[in-house]
């Protein structure tokens, strides 16, 4: 049972997709099946919609969600009255989304469900602590398309990803762009000291001085970072972008003269919005970038069929995918 021990170690997890049609349903059922056969118990939700018999985008079969006896789920209203399950409610929440209002139920006989949850990560992280509190061994929450928000260390303890011919159907563009992600998900993490020295800041741009202490730049957003916000660098090379960050920060660092003594952090890699050129060109040029929490990964799984009927070759793109990575990449429908 490939990577579910390593599932184990947490109260939460993820799943994630590079893009749509990655294989995330695939994931998911491969892991409720082995959770259900070693009685753990678990609970599921999503952010979006999942579990919809046919694709919105490319009117093809998609996998339905499974659950077994016993297990929790979270879902909208419309959804909840078009299960195939038999399922007793335990709360609905009163607040409404655009599906109703969010209804908790535990399964009693095994069936199909479709997965429509909470909008916000705020939300989700309020119905992860409530599982845990009722005694829940863990709770998955399903992703919807680049939603990467959701496997902030923040919300979940753990993630997987999933990619695949939906990405590219070049075997070697694949790799790049996960590639590229995965670099991002393991960036280094700053000492215990910057975390404490950081822990205040929670918007705009900030400073780290040579003692470590955070200094608030007076920057509420590093959109509005210009020419006439001064030396940002006055009080050393280490700063702390609070918010999103997007290439326009990172060419405008990669261009200052003192950029092979910088290092700019960030809270963790669901903040970054930047595109492997600039991240390449930051990180030539000697710039360093760092998280205040990096996020942990359980494992890389890979969906070779893209909804346009490309097909990679499962053994040998597993197998390049594993090298390039240096961790490995699985397709569960072969193991």
């Amino acid at each position: 049972m490939p990577f579910v021990n390593d599932i184990l170690n947490h109260h939460s997890i993820s799943i994630v997709g590079l893009e749509k049609n990655t294989g995330k349903t695939v994931c998911l059922n491969y892991i409720l099946r082995r959770l259900n056969d070693l009685g753990v118990s678990t609970a599921v939700t999503s952010i979006g919609v999942d579990g919809e018999q046919t694709d919105s985008v490319y009117a093809t079969a998609k996998p339905e969600i499974t659950l077994y006896e016993g297990m929790r789920f979270i879902t909208s209203e419309r959804h909840y009255l078009q299960r195939r399950l038999v399922s007793e409610i335990v709360d609905v929440d009163t607040r409404r989304t655009s599906l109703g209002q969010l209804v908790t139920a535990e399964v009693l006989c095994r069936g199909k469900v479709i997965l429509s949850g909470a909008a916000t990560t705020k939300v989700l992280s309020q119905q992860i602590d409530t599982f845990h509190r009722q005694g829940v061994r863990l709770t998955i929450v399903d992703g919807a398309l680049s939603r990467l928000s959701l496997a902030s260390p923040t919300v979940t303890e753990a993630m997987i990803l999933a990619t695949g011919a939906a990405v590219s159907p070049n075997l070697q563009q694949l790799i790049s762009k996960t590639r590229f992600v995965y670099r991002l998900i393991n960036l280094e993490e700053v000492s215990d000291a910057a975390r404490t020295s950081l822990a205040g800041a929670t918007s705009g741009l900030w400073a780290l001085d040579g003692d470590g202490v955070a200094h608030d730049l007076d920057i509420p957003s590093v959109f509005l970072l210009g020419t006439e916000n001064g030396d940002i660098f006055r009080y050393g090379d280490t700063l702390f972008a609070s918010g999103a960050v997007t290439d326009r920060l990172l060419k405008y660092l990669t261009a200052r003269p003192n950029v092979r003594r910088m290092v700019l952090v960030v809270r963790d890699f669901t903040k970054l919005f930047i595109t492997p050129e600039a991240f390449a060109e930051y990180t030539r040029r000697g710039g360093r970038l760092q998280v205040l929490q990096r996020s942990r990964l359980i494992a890389v799984c890979l969906n070779p069929t893209s909804p346009q009927g490309y097909r990679l070759d499962s053994r040998e793109a597993c197998s390049q995918l594993t090298e390039a990575l240096g961790t490995p990449v699985y397709d569960v429908m072969q193991v």
